[in-house]
């Protein structure tokens, strides 16, 4: 782990952006009337709002803890990087994670949302006495021979290769095998019953998801970020989140 580039492990293991379902306007910051396409089964999952986290692990059992842009912590360091509470929040999970052993040829991330505590603006929403909880949303494989390259060359393979995601399959296996949580899962829709319109996904957000389900105690505010619309193999993905509808109707109706 000590002879990797890590400016090209940090950019090799980001979480890539996710695009809203229905596209925004650049310049008033409200949503407009084009919508993602979705075919076959969409997988709906509840939004998790705090801060984005990965856990790298290498095959041999080593790990690496960042936050969404940074790294912050490896096993064995005596200090981690306080930022957030992340490192702190998933030091017990990255020490317990089972790793394939020596002779891999890949790299495990996982990506994580750790949310509460102090944790941004919403986080009074998931908890009233300052608890802090996470939960496994994605995980992606990067083959070890990417982190010999440049960062330029890395970026490069990110933006036209990438990390290979799990299926909705690999990553409920995985997530049981390690007994971490998952995001929760709303079900899954065939793609004709996703509404496209602004006004109808807004009705559907809050009757699909009324309340958060991930609180960690009863005086937590309840109210939930929005929904991931996903296919079973992540070929597309959207987030749609709740307050950018409610934002738009204000402003197109004044709701």
């Amino acid at each position: 782990m000590r002879s990797i580039n890590l400016r090209s492990l940090n950019s090799a293991t980001k979480y890539p952006s996710i695009l809203t379902f229905h596209e925004r306007d650049p310049k008033r910051g409200t949503l407009l009337e084009e919508a993602t396409v979705f075919e076959g089964d969409v997988l709906l999952t509840e939004k998790v709002n705090g801060a984005g986290a990965r856990i790298v692990v290498f095959s041999n059992g080593d790990y690496i803890i960042g936050s969404r842009e940074h790294l912050l912590h490896a096993r064995g360091d005596l200090i981690a990087n306080p930022k957030d509470g992340v490192a702190e929040a998933l030091r017990p999970v990255a020490d317990a994670l089972w790793t394939p052993g020596g002779g891999g040829t890949q790299v495990l991330v996982l990506y994580l949302e750790v949310y509460g505590g102090a944790l941004g603006r919403n986080a009074g929403q998931y908890t009233g006495h300052n608890r802090v909880g996470f939960r496994l949303f994605d995980a992606a494989t990067v083959p070890e021979d990417v982190l010999s390259r440049t960062p330029a060359e890395v970026s490069t393979w990110r933006e036209h290769v990438g990390q290979e995601f799990l299926t909705e399959e690999e990553l409920q296996g995985m997530a049981a095998r390690e007994g971490i949580e998952l995001a929760p899962r709303l079900g899954t829709i065939p793609a004709s019953q996703v509404p496209t319109g602004i006004e109808e996904m807004h009705d559907f957000l809050t009757s699909r998801l009324p309340a958060t389900l991930v609180a960690l105690d009863a005086d937590a505010g309840h109210r939930p970020e929005g929904i991931v619309l996903r296919t079973e193999n992540r070929s597309v993905i959207a987030k749609a989140r709740l307050e950018d509808y409610e934002r738009t109707l204000r402003r197109r109706f004044g709701r």
